[in-house]
């Protein structure tokens, strides 16, 4: 057992020799366990948590976002982390937002000889700051909006398909969304964008990888917990801060069904219905985007979800 540990250790020490100046990242869809696991990693690391998820910027925004900011604490130790609670509930975020922020955290993390670990499920995210997409921040544009207001969700998909392939259902999920995915992509078509703001980022990537059937019990087991927790009570609370339940909606799943329970659209047990059928959909997309990545040239090593911890540990060694 000695010199098992021993030999785990010149492991754990390594990795960090190898790892101080290069990016680890870590995707799984939801209810995967790729939170804690890169917590925990990270802890073995010294490093420290930038966030790749769409919702969890927000203030307010806990439990439908599912924080569980208990899980960054290991032995009374809390990592580091990056990019959660640092805008209001309504504030519009983009990804051209997130680039910048990620380069900020991203360097203040290496100028403090610190190992970044990149996590989340937002695949767009992920993939906009490895390939070092060029994302000129979009203004708006009152004369196409006004265009497009009166055509149906159905005819927006259309017009927004034009432009590019529709990877991210989300920007069709409400006609506001679709309406501003349509001004982004109108915008970037008549941009040169050849000129990358930020290179390129070499990153290790490990996927953790739950099966289906799992994947879906859990789901369903953490919606139940969450709506025993309080969610209805959080989103009845922002709703009274002032913000509008057209800008909570935007913000997708949890928040669009519960906002619609509250303010008496849909009935409890539908809600609960087609909320759970939202995130079963919303977590195959998540896997399909990185399937995707997988086909445009990354490399993810993937990492059975269902591994104890300290063996999901000595796959992700032997990977970086």
């Amino acid at each position: 057992m000695a010199a098992e540990e021993a030999v785990l250790e010149v492991e754990e020490q390594a990795a960090v020799g190898n790892m101080k100046d290069r990016l680890i990242t870590i995707l799984g869809p939801t209810a995967s366990g790729k939170t804690t696991f890169a917590v925990h990693l990270a802890n073995k690391l010294n490093g420290e948590i930038i966030s790749a998820d769409s919702r969890q910027i927000y203030r307010k925004m806990d439990i439908g976002t599912g924080k569980d900011l208990s899980d960054y604490i290991i032995n009374g130790t809390v990592i580091p982390y990056h990019l959660i609670d640092i805008r209001e509930p309504g504030d519009k975020y983009t990804l051209y937002d997130y680039q910048h922020d990620f380069h900020k955290a991203y360097n203040d993390i290496l100028s403090r000889e610190k190992t970044p670990i990149l996590c989340g499920g937002t695949g767009l995210y992920i993939e906009s700051v490895l390939k070092g997409y060029n994302l000129p921040d979009v203004p708006a544009n009152p004369e196409l909006r006004e265009s497009l207001q009166n055509k149906s969700l159905e005819e927006l998909s259309d017009i927004l398909r034009s432009y590019r392939p529709l990877h991210n259902t989300t920007d069709t999920d409400t006609k506001k969304r679709a309406i501003r995915a349509i001004e982004i992509a109108d915008f970037q078509s008549k941009q040169d964008m050849s000129q990358l703001e930020f290179p390129p980022i070499e990153s290790t990537i490990l996927g953790v990888n739950i099966d289906r059937d799992l994947r879906r019990e859990k789901i369903s087991k953490r919606l139940k917990a969450r709506l025993d927790e309080g969610m209805v009570d959080e989103i009845e609370s922002i709703l009274k801060s002032g913000v509008s339940a057209e800008d909570l909606i935007y913000y997708g799943l949890e928040y669009k069904f519960v906002t619609l329970f509250v303010i008496g659209e849909i009935s409890y047990d539908i809600m609960f219905s087609q909320l759970e059928t939202a995130i079963h959909q919303f977590a195959k997309r998540q896997m399909t985007w990185f399937r995707g990545m997988e086909r445009r040239g990354f490399t993810i090593n993937w990492i059975d979800a269902t591994l104890p911890m300290d063996k999901k540990l000595d796959k992700a060694y032997s990977f970086i």
